[in-house]
């Protein structure tokens, strides 16, 4: 018993207690149309906005960031938020979408065990994975070479690929 209780002092010092249970983090949730945006606090990538149709919850840090919703079909909305320990802050944002690309297109595939790994095209964040990943799903690009990256969230290695994208092709990055 009183390892215990040196134990949990040891953890109150060092700050290990008020991290685990909360004090020092709070979450955000990002309600956005479309729900497939990307969610990035202060330049780090966390997810999805939304995972079939349903906001999903995001634990950061408690105090001041910037949070940007990026979707390559709409414009990019970018804004400050406080998060109090704790608490949820919810954005709720629709983003205004972009004129529709012209064809010819060629097809990008992508394949990562982290289904929710950040795809970027020429640096620029398309979705995650799990988006791109079958038959009859992938990136409409036209012809031209690419750098894609796919950056695991959960860790992990990063791939990064130059490719050549052909009209009415598909092209696979694993």
């Amino acid at each position: 018993m009183r390892s215990r209780i040196l134990l949990l002092c040891t953890l109150l010092l060092t700050g290990c207690v008020g991290t685990s249970f909360g004090q020092s983090t709070g979450y955000l949730k990002a309600k956005v149309n479309p729900g497939r945006a990307g969610v990035f606090v202060d330049g780090k990538y966390l997810g999805p906005a939304a995972n079939f149709k349903i906001a999903r919850k995001y634990q950061v840090a408690a105090g001041e960031h910037e949070v940007k919703l990026v979707d390559p079909r709409y414009e990019e909305y970018v804004t400050k938020v406080s998060v109090p320990a704790g608490k949820t802050v919810v954005i709720s944002q629709a983003l205004k979408a972009l004129p529709p690309a012209k064809p010819p297109f060629g097809v990008l595939r992508t394949k990562s065990p982290d289904k929710f790994a950040a795809v970027y095209v020429n640096g620029r964040f398309f979705g995650h994975a799990d988006e791109f990943n079958n038959f009859a799903q992938g990136i409409l690009l036209n012809p031209g070479e690419y750098t894609v990256r796919i950056e695991p969230v959960s860790g992990g290695n990063v791939v990064e690929k130059k490719v050549t994208i052909r009209a009415n092709e598909t092209t696979v990055v694993e």
